[in-house]
């Protein structure tokens, strides 16, 4: 008699009832299941402050495509962390406009005075510091987004020790 394979045990789903609803309540909104993959994970990344890979799996079933084709959605944009993120988010630009203008060094310097590397969340939790490669706010260059919409720029070290101290502080609530 030959052996089982064995199995998976089964584990719990990531993605709750509510989440999962309101994933499926875009379907009649998009053309094909498979164009909710951005929407889907950028719900995810609200709910979580990041799409663990367990998570893709499952938005893969909900959307009945491949893990791999929600992966390469999530990785082509770039926004869409595996590990979670911290409190508040902070992109720091270095496109053409803001590189021009020292946006690769204070991009460094963040880093150096947040003891991090871009991509990477502080030790307590509070703040990732990343890059973008375009804001689309050439007007304040060198410039940086926190993911609760504030802008800032142009920016120097005293501007940038300045946001740092600011972003740690928390989330700010979006206007009425």
């Amino acid at each position: 008699m030959p052996a089982e394979a064995p199995t998976k045990p089964a584990r719990a789903p990531m993605l709750n009832e509510a989440l999962r609803q309101r994933i499926r309540d875009l379907f009649p909104r998009y053309p094909s299941k498979r164009a909710v993959t951005l929407p889907a994970l950028h719900m995810v990344l609200e709910h979580y402050r990041c799409v663990p890979m367990q998570a893709m799996e499952e938005i893969a079933e909900l959307l009945e495509i491949t893990p791999a084709e929600v992966h390469d959605t999530m990785s082509f944009y770039g926004f869409f962390p595996q590990a979670p993120l911290g409190d508040v988010r902070v992109w720091i630009c270095r496109s053409i406009s803001c590189m021009l203008r020292g946006g690769d060094e204070l991009l460094e310097h963040a880093c150096k005075r947040s003891g991090i590397e871009h991509g990477e969340t502080t030790a307590d939790g509070k703040l990732t510091v990343d890059y973008a490669e375009c804001l689309g706010i050439c007007d304040h260059a060198p410039a940086a987004l926190a993911d609760d919409g504030r802008v800032f720029g142009p920016l120097d070290e005293a501007g940038v020790d300045a946001m740092l101290d600011l972003l740690k502080k928390g989330r700010q609530d979006p206007p009425a």
